[in-house]
């Protein structure tokens, strides 16, 4: 029973070659329903008038805030590496 339960707890990730290099974002838009959080990451280019839509991601709320605390964590070790990240101008306000 418990190797059977350890078996549950193992997910193997896989990346597919087409989405191994990744794509490139700047900014990043969030909209909320009662049911899910919705993610836009978005290239946004010096003096283009439009910018596209890279990728959107769809969760829940609860994987949303699962979300929240992984890059809370991830931002912490990476300052601790490679010390404070510092805004920029042009940053959306916290109102």
């Amino acid at each position: 029973m418990a190797a059977n339960e350890q078996n549950k707890q193992q997910l193997q990730i896989q990346l597919r070659p087409d989405m191994a290099d990744g794509k490139y974002s700047n900014l990043a838009m969030i909209g909320h329903g009662p049911n899910e959080f919705l993610i836009d990451f978005i290239f946004a280019a010096p003096g283009m008038p439009q910018a596209p839509v890279v990728g959107r991601i769809v969760m829940s709320p609860e994987n949303a805030k699962q979300l929240l605390y992984a890059l809370s964590d991830n931002v912490q070790k990476y300052e601790n590496q490679f010390g404070e990240i510092k805004p920029r101008g042009n940053q959306p306000s916290n109102n």
